[in-house]
């Protein structure tokens, strides 16, 4: 007997149930236990049916999401069955259309097993009846700007995804069909698109790479629901099953030992769904794989590492990203879910509530129950740092925390490898969160999600001739040109090293050096989060420095949110024309509206956000100069956003020390108009160095001085020297703090 459905036989007696979870039992023949042993859902077992339809209605969040689908599927039954001939790119009515079918789908078919009513089962039928008179006349799909086209859609990863939601609500009500029905549906529908985005995009399957694993998890589950073993052996071990693609090696290669996914954490929360979808099918089907096990079982911290990577509610922006994903996205309710269901881990249930929403399956059932009975713990948004790379060995991402992760701070420094085709030339950028929002930020991607009107919801260009540039990040360029001349290949070859990472009570260090990003220069970086009793808010302190072994122009931008209250340096206003910075490497893009002499003085610029204050103050080794800019320019389809940002500027210099503190403070009340704390408590900023180290001098208003000191041996025994106006610091091992 097929392996594959040895776990059904000793439930396939078990019928759907009625809405109220009373049970029609039957007991089978012969000939109907055959039939079912063929058809009986495999995606989730009959018994795991019984048990959501029986226990449902008691459980408040199981119940609002089958209300849910139940609303949503009435409203697609009332408009009536819809399957165009495709035609659009994203965000068009054709394309719309069949992604609403595919929920639909999905939908009726979990509807049909929770509550026994044949009018989802029959509705289901209809559509993929419909879908086995169109799918079989569609060639290629007629849009043609991507070189992996579906055929539903202008993208065959739509394809995968549409096949990956249908596939789990034909499963539903297989064995409610006719053996014709059912073939019908087998034959015209998902085994010759299984056969498109398997045998016949292999350019596309046996990447290790998002698409592909949408592509292998949806013809894998196909594979199950089909009983065709071949299928499955394709979408776990590559279309020669030989193991070097598909599945197993995708989970091998994508993730860090700590659960980082390559991409970053939109792409993370995007492959993240058909990972643990089709990882609870081979569960399910094949428990002796011990899938949620391999790799120490880095799907398990895939889902947790997601949530970390995330403020507010919101995933960091790293590389190709749209900022209005966050941990509300379908991806991660599926995440949380399975990761529940397995773990039992309390603190997902935190996030379960915040989310409001769960599966309808086994797992979802079991989130329902826990958070029915309080079992809720708050989940650790802590500092951490999240390894890159396959081995743990290709960077990381490293997260400071000070505080919860919705008014608190944190600092976030991007010292991962590239990322692949999404990832941008921004090694050593950071951002900073406050208060509840985006401080110091990253732009993201330059895209409109299935915006029919801009592109039809692709990448724009402005992606790669601003977004993935270096210049729009906060960190190092050098002569105007991006790190690895924004070359994909060179950039896939290089990450930085990392180095120390410190979480001590109220002095937080993340630092790393980066080799090769440009011929002949290396920059280092450490990044602070630190506390003091006279200033109310943690400050983020910022210590670069880079070595070229020629004279070179160093521009150091940061990306800011918030608008300006002082700007305390002489600088030349450009009042009556915005010239443009510059004329590639997305310096076109630029305007510049203020230029200041150059100076060794020290700086600052204060912005107002929501309500909160923000001082930064910076300077440099050598003489610089600063200059305020804004995107923009050179956008003739106002695809951009207008943000503001600040260089810091050197020419001809080969080593420099970029030094700068950004302090939180005040408040302003446009309510009650009141005005607090709008002053900086920093009096100065200074910095001195010596052949192996360097430190960092505040003064407080208060008259109270901080000052914390780095150092490039990593030694634990080796002793530093460095003298800033006057007084000296001394201390040994990798950094120090001084108070008086």
């Amino acid at each position: 007997m097929n392996r594959l459905l040895l776990c059904l036989l000793a439930g396939t007696a078990l019928l759907p149930l009625t809405h109220a979870g009373i049970a029609r039992a039957q007991t089978p023949t012969t000939q109907s236990a055959l039939r079912s042993e063929a058809t009986a859902p495999v995606l989730v077992s009959p018994e795991g049916w019984h048990r959501m339809a029986e226990a449902g209605d008691r459980l408040p969040m199981f119940a609002r999401e089958r209300t849910r689908f139940e609303t949503s599927v009435t409203t697609a039954m009332a408009a009536g069955i819809n399957v165009p001939v495709p035609v659009d790119p994203g965000g068009g009515f054709t394309h719309e259309q069949h992604k609403r079918n595919q929920r639909a789908i999905y939908e009726a078919g979990t509807l049909y097993r929770l509550t026994g009513d044949v009018r989802y089962a029959h509705f289901v039928r209809d559509m993929l009846l419909a879908y086995a008179d169109l799918y079989p006349t569609l060639g290629p799909h007629p849009v043609t700007r991507s070189s992996r086209r579906g055929r539903l859609f202008w993208q065959s990863l739509n394809d995968s995804v549409w096949l990956v939601y249908s596939v789990q609500g034909y499963d539903a009500v297989r064995d409610s069909l006719t053996p014709a029905e059912r073939e019908t549906i087998d034959t015209g529908v998902f085994r010759p698109m299984a056969r498109f985005l398997s045998d016949g995009s292999p350019h596309v399957f046996n990447l290790i790479h998002n698409h592909a694993t949408w592509a292998v998890a949806g013809v894998g589950m196909t594979g199950y629901v089909l009983r065709d073993q071949d299928l499955v052996d394709k979408a776990l071990l590559g279309l020669a099953k030989d193991g070097e693609a598909g599945f197993l090696r995708q989970i091998d290669r994508l993730f860090s030992p700590d659960g980082y996914y390559e991409e970053g954490p939109y792409y993370q929360r995007y492959a993240l769904a058909p990972f643990v979808i089709f990882a609870r099918a081979i569960d399910q089907n094949e428990p002796e794989r011990q899938i949620f096990q391999r790799r120490d079982g880095v799907l398990l911290k895939a889902v947790t590492t997601t949530i970390q990577s995330s403020y507010g509610g919101y995933f960091f922006p790293i590389n190709d990203a749209i900022k209005d994903k966050g941990i509300d996205t379908e991806e991660l309710i599926s995440g949380v879910a399975v990761a529940y269901g397995r773990t039992g881990d309390p603190t997902l249930l935190s996030i379960a509530r915040r989310q409001g929403r769960t599966l309808l399956s086994p797992d979802g059932l079991a989130v329902a129950e826990g958070l029915a009975e309080s079992h809720d713990q708050p989940f650790d948004f802590t500092s951490t740092r999240l390894r890159d790379g396959p081995d743990g060995d290709r960077g990381a991402l490293d997260i400071l925390r000070e505080g919860d992760d919705r008014t608190g701070q944190t600092l976030v420094m991007k010292n991962t490898a590239q990322g692949m085709g999404h990832g941008h030339y921004d090694r050593l950028n950071w951002l900073f969160y406050d208060n509840g929002n985006e401080v110091v930020t990253d732009y993201g991607a330059a895209r409109f999600l299935n915006i029919e009107a801009k592109a039809g919801g692709v990448y724009l260009p402005e992606n790669d001739t601003w977004a993935s540039q270096t210049i729009a990040h906060n960190t190092l360029v050098v002569d105007g040109r991006s790190q690895f001349d924004g070359d994909l290949e060179t950039a896939e070859a290089h990450w930085p090293a990392t180095g120390q990472f410190v979480t001590d009570n109220g002095l937080q260090i993340a630092s790393s050096r980066m080799v090769g990003a440009w011929d002949g220069v290396v920059f280092d970086r450490s990044l602070m989060l630190v506390r003091h009793p006279d200033l109310p808010l943690p400050v983020a302190i910022d210590l670069l420095r880079a070595r070229a072994d020629h004279a070179v122009r160093y521009d150091l931008p940061l990306h800011f949110n918030g608008h300006i209250m002082t700007v305390d340096f002489e600088a030349r206003r450009n009042l009556t024309h915005r010239p443009v910075l510059g004329d590639a490497a997305g310096y076109q893009h630029l305007w510049v509206d203020s230029v200041s002499p150059v100076a060794e003085t020290e700086r600052s610029l204060a912005w107002l956000l929501d309500g909160r204050f923000y001082t930064y103050r910076f300077g440099s080794s050598v003489p610089s100069q600063a200059l305020l800019v804004e995107s923009g320019a050179n956008d003739p389809d106002f695809n951009l956003r207008r943000q503001p940002a600040l260089i810091q500027r050197t020419e001809g210099q080969g080593r420099v020390s970029f030094f700068s503190v950004l302090e939180p403070h005040g408040r302003y009340d446009g309510t009650g108009e009141t005005v607090t704390g709008s002053a900086s408590r920093i009096a100065s900023l200074r910095h001195g160095t010596s052949a192996s180290a360097e430190v960092v001098v505040l003064t407080l208003t208060t008259g109270a001085v901080l000052a914390i000191g780095l150092a490039d041996d990593s030694s634990s025994t080796a002793a530093h020297r460095v003298t800033v106006d006057g007084q000296t610091y001394q201390w040994s091992g990798t950094h120090a703090r001084f108070d008086r």
